[in-house]
C-alpha cells in the first residue's frame, strides 16, 4: 500500500517539464506520496524555452501533468503562478482551466494567520542585472553545467552512489552567485514588506531556503533540476517545512548544522521516500 503524507499546503517550482534536466522520476514519486489542501505551482513548471530550442516531451512528463490535474479534480486547490520559462501563461492570469487557477502573484494565508506573498521571482532580475555578455556567458555555462550534472546523476545511479548535485555545489562556491542569491532574497523580502505582508514564497534561483530576516519570512521552494526540493506547510500549527532531496539525506551532519544556524527543527519523514528524505520545519513561520 502506498504511504501518503498529508500537508496543508505544498509549494513547488522549477520543475522544468520539457527539459532533459527535469528529475521526473523523483518528482512523480513525490506527487504520488503527497496529499494537500492547496498546491502552489510557483513558476517554471513547463520549460517553454527549452521546448522551443529542442522539443523533448517523454510520457513521464505527461504523467506529471496528469497527477496535478487529478489532484485538482479531487479535493486540492491548485494555484499556478507562471515564471520566466513559462511566461506565455501569464496572458491567462485570472482565469481557471480544469480547476487550476492562474495568477501572476497571490497571497497565501497560513493556519497561524501569517500572510505570505507567492511569486516566482524573475521580476527582480532587472534590479539584479548584469551586462549582456556576462548574462549570455552565464546562460551558456549553466546549460553546460546542467548537462554535466545529468551525466553525474546517471553515473551515481549506475554505481549505487547517493544523489549529489554538482551544479548546486559549484554554484555555491562562486562569489558572484552567492551575492546574487543574497540580493534576490532581499528583493523578495522588500516586495513582501511593501505589500504589508509577513513574508514571501518564491522559486526561480534553484536554491531552497527558509529564513527570517527583519521579522519577515523568506521561503524558496528550490527546484526539481539540481537539488529536488519543495516547501510544505504542516496541517497542525501551520509551520512551514522544506522538503530536502536525497543529497541532503546522505550528508545529514552538514544539513543539521545548517538547520540549526537557520533556527530550523528536524522532523521525521518516511524512510520509503527517496524524493523527500529529510524534512525541516521552522518554528518562526
Amino acid at each position: 500500500m502506498t504511504h501518503v503524507e498529508y500537508h496543508r499546503t505544498i509549494f513547488v517550482s522549477d520543475l522544468h517539464l520539457g527539459s532533459r534536466a527535469c528529475r521526473v522520476e523523483l518528482l512523480l514519486d513525490f506527487l504520488a506520496h503527497a496529499r494537500c489542501d492547496i498546491l502552489y505551482l510557483v513558476g517554471d513548471i513547463i520549460d517553454l524555452r527549452s521546448l522551443r530550442r529542442s522539443f523533448y516531451w517523454p510520457k513521464s512528463h505527461t504523467e506529471v501533468l496528469q497527477r496535478i490535474l487529478e489532484k485538482a479534480r479531487a479535493d486540492t486547490r491548485v494555484v499556478y503562478v507562471p515564471g520566466n520559462h513559462d511566461d506565455d501563461f501569464r496572458a491567462l492570469t485570472g482565469m481557471r482551466f480544469s480547476r487550476i487557477e492562474i495568477e501572476q502573484r497571490c497571497v497565501h494565508t497560513t493556519a497561524a494567520g501569517k500572510r505570505l506573498l507567492v511569486l516566482h521571482g524573475d521580476e527582480f532580475d532587472s534590479t539584479l542585472k548584469c551586462g549582456p555578455l556576462a548574462a549570455l556567458v552565464g546562460h551558456v555555462g549553466y546549460r553546460l553545467l546542467l548537462a554535466v550534472n545529468r551525466l553525474n546523476h546517471r553515473l551515481d545511479a549506475l554505481m549505487g552512489r547517493p544523489y549529489w548535485s554538482l551544479a548546486q555545489s559549484l554554484k555555491l562556491r562562486v562569489g558572484k552567485a552567492v551575492r546574487y542569491i543574497s540580493g534576490f532574497q532581499n528583493a523578495c523580502l522588500d516586495a513582501a514588506r511593501e505589500a504589508d505582508l509577513d513574508g514571501v514564497v518564491c522559486g526561480h534561483i534553484h536554491k531552497a531556503d527558509i529564513l527570517e530576516r527583519d521579522g519577515l519570512v523568506y521561503c524558496n521552494d528550490g527546484d526539481w533540476v539540481e537539488k529536488l526540493h519543495g516547501a510544505r506547510r504542516k496541517p497542525r500549527g501551520g509551520s512551514l517545512a522544506a522538503s530536502l532531496g536525497p543529497s541532503e539525506r546522505c550528508s545529514r551532519a552538514p544539513a543539521r548544522r545548517s538547520a540549526q544556524r537557520r533556527g530550523l527543527t528536524r522532523l521525521s519523514s518516511p524512510k520509503s521516500r527517496p524524493a523527500a528524505a529529510v524534512t525541516f520545519a521552522s518554528p518562526t513561520c
